[in-house]
């Protein structure tokens, strides 16, 4: 069975925007480190062009080192537009009501942001709501900045779109608390939780009620007919192996793999009919398993900095040991050799 490389995920260029102004108003030029990852002016007004998601992780690490601010990442977020986020952002900007805005910017988050191992998430209930947002762990000085630019740009973008500065209720970090911490508080009317479960925030029942003066009700309805088409048409699957990949990336983690059984169960089929229509498609869950392994463990490898040991968790191996044996059988060299082969082809 032919089949895609698995990616890490990607986003749209549009949200190099916020990183460039930043810089501008720290007195610093972006276009030179623009130009060195490829984003000229061309590039970035390419409709629908993407950015890999090492790559915008690395581009966000050279811009914090050449302004030597490590809560570069929250001053992207308060220059968030969300026209930024195409068109899922156009369409969030016709919402009825600011919580209408958030449930839409994260319902169609595919079209502007894909991340293989997880997506982000508006859960409401009768007290407010959630909105999280899934990142890659375990974090370092490349992925720090990408959270605190999502979670502070949120609130910036919906808090534009009701013409008022919002808080949220709040506000929950993954990652320990980092030496600019005291800078979060401004996001949140309560104390801000680090070495959370998630990275998410609370907005009250009268936040998410709030009206946007801008809202056009037929524009409104034609947007999400435009957003539910181009969806239906990015996340199309032709084979039941393509459904398996998709499911993989989420499940793999914490030092355990998923087995036919957990992923028969997710597609509600019995496992019999699962084994058979995989044979059919002439593949077997075992080499989907490891071929989605391979390409995530080559990705992070050659695109991340993460330590081998860290890579082992997320591919679901039960120690760094397992991981260096199976990547070896899969390319013939071990991790170390992959990587500074990498390094020099550079």
């Amino acid at each position: 069975m032919n089949r895609a490389r698995v990616r890490l995920g990607d986003l749209s260029v549009g949200l190099v925007q916020p990183l460039a102004q930043a810089l501008r108003e720290r007195g610093h030029n972006p276009q030179p480190l623009l130009l060195r990852y490829g984003l000229d002016d061309r590039r970035l007004a390419e409709p629908s062009a993407r950015l890999s998601i090492p790559r915008y992780m690395h581009l966000g690490h050279a811009a914090i080192e050449l302004c030597a601010d490590p809560a570069l990442g929250l001053h992207m977020g308060r220059l968030g537009r969300l026209p930024q986020a195409g068109l899922a952002g156009v369409t969030a900007a016709q919402a009825p009501t600011l919580g209408e805005a958030a449930r839409t910017l994260l319902r169609f988050e595919p079209l502007y942001a894909a991340n293989y191992r997880g997506q982000s998430s508006f859960e409401e209930d009768a007290q407010g709501a959630w909105l999280r947002f899934y990142s890659i762990s375990p974090y370092n000085r490349y992925n720090r900045f990408v959270v605190d630019s999502l979670l502070g740009g949120w609130l910036a973008q919906l808090g534009a779109l009701v013409g008022q500065p919002i808080k949220a209720e709040r506000l929950e970090i993954e990652f320990t608390a980092p030496c600019y911490a005291d800078h979060y508080q401004a996001l949140s009317s309560s104390p801000v939780q680090f070495a959370a479960g998630a990275n998410q925030l609370r907005l009250s029942p009268a936040t998410l009620a709030l009206a946007n003066p801008q809202h056009c009700p037929s524009t409104w309805q034609h947007l999400l007919q435009l957003c539910e088409a181009e969806l239906a048409q990015r996340t199309r699957v032709r084979s039941l192996g393509e459904r398996i990949i998709h499911l993989l990336g989420p499940l793999l983690n914490g030092g355990r793999e998923p087995d036919l059984e957990e992923v028969a169960q997710h597609l509600h089929m019995p496992t019999w009919t699962l084994r058979r229509k995989l044979a059919e498609e002439g593949t077997r869950f075992r080499d989907l398993l490891n071929d989605t392994r391979r390409d995530l463990a080559e990705a992070y490898i050659r695109d991340t900095e993460l330590a081998f040991g860290e890579i082992a968790y997320l591919l679901g191996f039960a120690s760094a040991e397992a991981f260096q044996r199976a990547f070896k059988r899969w390319t013939g060299v071990t991790p170390g050799e992959y990587r500074r082969q990498q390094r020099l082809a550079v």
